[in-house]
């Protein structure tokens, strides 16, 4: 089954079970993927799908930020649960000594690397890890590399 239609069974899932979080969270995920559809004119296939998920993570990861500031946990709360139904859609996230060791594998292939190289490890790390690792993550355990 495809993301796509996995989509669609949990949509109607949620309005069967009316499970009013999940089914508007389905929905912003349609709306993404919609969207980028229109933008990119072509039928998104799971691995862009998944990047348009993982966007969808990055804005409720800083709505969370934010809304901790203002101390609204009300909102904390929504984001976290919509974040946790986001994170259900993506591919099995790698822990933080495996990106570890594909950040040391990475610069060791890359010759005579220093901070300035940043973005081309970045670029060939990201490209490895396909959506299942956090950019934000990822690029602190770069920096603690090249430092």
């Amino acid at each position: 089954m495809s993301l796509k239609e996995r989509l669609q069974t949990e949509m109607k899932d949620s309005l069967k079970s009316k499970d009013k979080l999940r089914l508007e969270t389905v929905r912003s995920i349609i709306n993404a993927v919609r969207n980028e559809e229109i933008n990119r004119k072509l039928i998104l296939d799971d691995p862009l799908i998944e990047k348009v998920i993982t966007g969808l993570v990055k804005q409720r990861r800083d709505s969370i930020e934010q809304f901790k500031i203002a101390k609204r946990d009300d909102l904390v709360a929504k984001e976290e649960s919509e974040l946790s139904i986001l994170m259900e859609f993506l591919p099995e996230q790698l822990s933080e000594a495996e990106i570890h060791n594909i950040v040391k594998s990475t610069i060791s292939e890359i010759e005579n690397v220093t901070i300035k190289d940043m973005g081309k490890v970045m670029k060939a790390v990201m490209s490895k890890l396909e959506n299942k690792a956090d950019g934000k993550v990822v690029s602190e355990i770069v920096k603690s590399f090249l430092k």
